[in-house]
């Protein structure tokens, strides 16, 4: 920032008398244009007044004012002294969008002839098409349609505003919106406006006109829209539906028209709960009470009886308890608390507010409930049976809803899968419920495990995984593949238990297995992205090859889990079954267990050379190095001293080989917590910690060498296996 200099002489001087008057002349250039006085200004322009000279406040040009005034021959004296056909207001209104809020073709013609865009747009979004529908302006709304205006662009905003839903709207809204019926009609019949065109709040024209105060025509345009195909069952702000907002403006013939419509939702309530019908009782509104009611409003929606009552409405009261309203109706308790956490808060409000049941469902399709979009119709927050539910919206006779549906009905026994509740049906909507989670696993990891440490047990890894292969083993054998495996598909619920979800893209096969590899090849990634911890995306993993993602990860137990994924053998349908007993799965303790029991078979503790099980233990000559490799020099040597006492005797030391080691581990396990081994305790700490960190690839070895013998009656017993 510049700062003043006292030493500079021109430093605070006023101007001088030629800077005033150039001043002085713009500004009268400006109100000669006002008051059109054209002799006035070709003196001023001609004396140097600036010809784009901006005013302050809004930065109105010399041109903007003679094309507001609509003075033809001003804009045409203007331009040939120079005046910027382009230049914007403050609000990025061209000379071409003023022309447009006046409706002047002539002007629009001009100043498309000099580099105007038919679509440009002023910094709120406006087009003069847009200005010219907000102003019924037909003849500008015909020149500009056949001149290639966009008729159903959207209003563009800001980025900041777009965040809080601002935008969106259409010329048609806006001619509905300020009751232009000629306008109107121009756009829907000759230039095909879309009627069910929503904003950036999903609002259409219908919802606009209603929401207008303007009274005058709103029945006319009402009538158009709705000849037009307008959705009536629409939400504005808030969630009210047309047939609210009309009875909010107390309009008796409104009401009657959008109850003759043929899908007109009469039960359908605000954000808030509120009926039509309680509105209309509220409002005191008795001729309009008892049309709702004629057409089948619920009495059930509120205190409506009490409020009647309480305003003195007394033919309204016997009406309503004569239709079956109650005087003892109670709303649902405030003190409800909902078990899901995350979305508590919607599902209190959602609980308190009245809503009509879709059978067995309450639902309310808004913003405030809708927990992720779908390719068809979203997923939102709700309740079956009074449960707490996450409810996937589909389309009447939806494939998708097909396959979702088929897949759970067969699978319900499968515990890992979202629990299924059941589905309900209205008009054109399948409503498919499910058990409400938590989150995605994607969500959870980013929430909870990055940052992990290296070296300890990942048990949620281990744990998440294990319920994912089994609920995909379990699908598998009942005859689907899910096809679509992704963090975002399996979910954790509020016990932090992992469930499979998302069923819609699942097929059911018919001897052809390529499905099922699909099943295995994405799970092999999904292996990867769970123990990184979602530090490599899941899109990434996608694209890599199977031998890339083997290498992504250099530990050989998750390499060879991962590798039998990729290359699972003949038996398809069953590997899933078999791969549950992979050590991956084991804890740390298991592992611990099952390595002492081998080292306590005999031939291992007497070291018998010629035994099957040290013959296969032995490794190769050719076998890559191995962590246990030397392994009595890696063992705290004051413990291995200690050990190795026992065979002072006989001078039988533990040596370097995996059947000592064994033998070791064993040993260890039945010393270790002698009241004169304490000092040994203090250093090793937790055994199954311990010879899992110094030998991580110890169990992989092991488990390799002996799967096919006699000697897996030391692996732990297999997690609950799915019965084949």
């Amino acid at each position: 920032m510049e700062t003043e200099s006292p030493n500079n002489p021109q430093e605070g001087l006023a101007p001088s008398s030629g800077e005033r008057a150039a001043v002085e002349d713009n500004r009268l250039l400006i109100e000669a244009v006002q008051k059109r006085n054209i002799q006035l200004v070709q003196n001023l322009l001609e004396r140097g007044a600036d010809v784009n000279f901006q005013e302050v406040d809004g930065g109105w040009t010399p041109l903007h004012n003679a094309v507001q005034l609509g003075s033809e021959d001003m804009v045409e004296l203007l331009l040939q002294h120079g005046a910027d056909p382009c230049r914007r207001k403050k609000n990025g209104a061209t000379p071409f969008l003023v022309a447009g809020i006046v409706g002047n073709v002539k002007l629009l013609d001009l100043f498309l002839s000099k580099g105007s865009e038919v679509n440009e747009c002023d910094l709120n979004g406006f087009t003069a098409f847009m200005e010219a529908a907000v102003y019924g302006k037909v003849d500008a709304l015909k020149f500009l349609h056949e001149n290639g205006a966009e008729v159903n662009l959207g209003r563009k905003t800001k980025e900041d505003q777009k965040k809080l839903r601002k935008g969106g709207a259409t010329a048609l809204m806006d001619a509905a919106e300020h009751g232009h019926v000629d306008a109107l009609k121009v756009l829907l019949d000759e230039m095909g406006a879309a009627v069910n065109a929503r904003d950036n709040m999903g609002r259409n024209a219908l919802i606009y006109a209603l929401m207008s105060s303007r009274e005058e025509n709103v029945e006319a345009i009402a009538r158009l829209l709705l000849d037009h195909g307008a959705d009536v069952n629409v939400r504005g702000e808030r969630g009210k539906t047309p047939l609210i907002l009309a009875v909010e403006k107390k309009h008796l013939g409104l009401v009657q028209m959008l109850l003759e419509q043929e899908h007109i939702d009469v039960n359908d309530t605000d954000s808030e709960g509120n009926t039509a019908l309680l509105v209309a009782v509220q409002g005191r509104q008795e001729k309009i009470a008892r049309l709702l009611c004629n057409k089948g409003a619920h009495v059930d929606c509120g205190n409506l009886v009490i409020i009647a009552r309480r305003n003195y409405d007394i033919s309204l009261v016997e009406f309503l308890l004569r239709n079956g309203a109650r005087e003892d109706f109670h709303p649902p308790a405030e003190d409800w608390n909902p078990q899901n956490s995350r979305w508590g808060e919607a599902l209190k409000h959602l609980h308190r507010i009245y809503r009509p049941m879709i059978g067995k469902l309450k639902i309310f399709i808004d913003e405030e409930y809708k927990i992720a979009d779908t390719s068809e119709g979203g997923i939102y927050l709700g309740f079956y049976e009074g449960q707490e539910a996450a409810v996937k919206r589909f389309c009447e006779g939806s494939i998708l809803a097909q396959k979702e549906v088929s897949c759970l009905q067969n699978s319900r026994e499968n515990c890992n899968l979202v629990t299924f509740y059941g589905t309900e049906s209205q008009g054109d909507c399948l409503y498919v419920c499910l058990a409400l989670c938590e989150r995605t696993l994607e969500e959870h990891l980013a929430m909870n495990c990055r940052g992990a440490a290296e070296n300890a047990e990942d048990e949620f890894s281990r744990s998440a995984l294990l319920s994912i292969f089994k609920a995909v083993a379990e699908l598998h054998l009942v005859g689907y593949a899910h096809q679509d495996l992704h963090p975002q598909n399996i979910l954790i619920d509020s016990k932090n238990a992992v469930r499979l979800a998302d069923f819609d893209k699942s097929v059911k096969y018919a001897g052809h297995l390529q499905e099922i590899e699909r099943d295995l090849e994405a799970l092999g990634r999904l292996v990867l992205y769970v123990v990184k911890k979602g530090d490599i995306p899941f899109e990434t993993l996608k694209v890599q090859s199977n031998e890339e993602v083997i290498r992504l990860y250099p530990d050989e137990e998750i390499q060879d889990l991962i590798r039998h994924l990729f290359s699972p053998g003949k038996n398809l349908q069953t590997p899933l079954c078999e791969m549950l007993g992979h050590p991956f799965f084991w804890s740390w303790e298991s592992r611990y267990r099952t390595l002492q029991g081998l080292g306590n078979e005999s031939d291992i503790k007497v070291r018998k050379a010629t035994s099957e099980i040290l013959k296969k233990l032995n490794q190769g000559p050719h076998e890559p190095s191995r962590s246990f490799d030397q392994w009595t020099s890696k063992i705290d040597q004051r413990v291995m001293r200690k050990m190795n006492k026992f065979y002072e005797k006989s001078r039988n030391f533990y040596q370097d080989s995996v059947g000592d080691l064994l033998k070791f581990i064993r040993n260890l396990g039945a010393h270790i917590n002698e009241k004169t081994n304490k000092d040994m305790k203090l250093k090793i700490g937790d055994p199954a910690q311990y010879f899992q960190k110094t030998f991580p690839d110890l169990m992989i070895y092991v488990y390799t060498k002996l799967q096919d013998t006699e000697y897996t009656k030391h692996f732990p017993q297999t997690h609950d296996l799915p019965k084949l």
